[in-house]
């Protein structure tokens, strides 16, 4: 797998969350032998034992139970330990979300989007922000409990993230019940102490998801979140919005999103398997090029 990619022409590679336990002699035998370096790990990494698809939301720190929390606390830190072992940088992490019980609001903006595509670009859509203003009063509205346990699991692995010499990247989601909520993303990091090994890791693909829901300006979000961005999953979202996508076949403004890169950002091509090699070279050329 390793061999393969470096063909490439890639010196770096992201372990992502679907790293089998079985995998993983193999993948330290090809960094031992300098086929590639470890740039960065995605928490769970490599999968908890019996897992085997990607889980990145398996166990989750929103969750107060204590069961699952000792678990998301666990494959953390095992996460943390095999990254220090790869002589990665950072640790990309989900934060969690909301659960409703009944009544979910995240269905009603779905359902509405389905049958009205451009609705959530469309700020003159009457209907549409009047659903979205409601369905963000409902999530906030439920929001506390999951947010402060959020918080409270984030601070259990500050300490040990920093023993290990591993920085902590906070990923942005997709969902609309996925925490943390793209507005409070800035006061979210600049509460935690200063010392702490985190950053905000930006996920392209994702933000454009946002976008079209309404939730946010792509370019506004970058600069807000520009002092604390540590790295990216690059890739685009189609007309139908699949993301995961090549670079540049999509309606991505990636000349706009590059302005935000910097020399010491980690920059992750995340794509989806079904991409074929000749996409994923193509989609190479294009950021290099970006990059120049």
């Amino acid at each position: 797998m390793l061999r393969e990619m470096a063909a490439l022409g890639f010196a770096y590679v992201e372990l992502s969350h679907g790293v089998r336990i079985t995998l993983v002699p193999g993948i330290m035998r090809a960094v031992e032998e300098g086929v590639v370096k470890v740039s960065s790990t995605h928490n769970f990494c490599p999968l908890p034992t019996g897992v085997v698809q990607a889980a990145p939301n398996l166990f989750e720190p929103s969750v107060a139970e204590h069961r699952e929390h000792d678990q998301w606390l666990r494959h953390t830190k095992r996460t943390i330990d095999f990254a220090s072992q790869m002589k990665a940088r950072v640790v990309v992490c989900h934060l969690g979300s909301v659960t409703f019980f009944w009544f979910n609001p995240a269905r009603a903006i779905r359902n509405y989007l389905r049958d009205n595509h451009d609705a959530g670009r469309n700020p003159n859509d009457p209907t549409y922000q009047a659903l979205l203003k409601r369905s963000l009063a409902k999530l906030r509205k439920r929001m506390p409990p999951f947010w402060d346990q959020v918080k409270a699991s984030i601070n259990e692995i500050l300490e040990y993230a920093k023993q290990k010499g591993i920085r902590l990247g906070f990923e942005n989601r997709e969902k609309f019940e996925e925490l943390p909520l793209d507005a409070d993303y800035a006061d979210f990091l600049a509460g935690l102490p200063a010392d702490a090994p985190v950053g905000y890791w930006h996920d392209t693909g994702h933000a454009d998801i946002k976008e079209g829901m309404g939730l946010l300006n792509h370019r506004e979000h970058l600069e807000k979140m520009a002092p604390r961005t540590i790295g990216w999953h690059l890739h685009d979202v189609s007309a139908k919005g699949q993301d995961h996508q090549p670079i540049g076949s999509g309606h991505i403004d990636f000349k706009m999103v590059s302005s935000f890169w910097r020399p010491e950002h980690l920059l992750t091509l995340e794509f989806s398997p079904r991409l074929t090699v000749e996409e994923v070279l193509a989609s190479k050329v294009q950021v290099e090029a970006l990059i120049s």
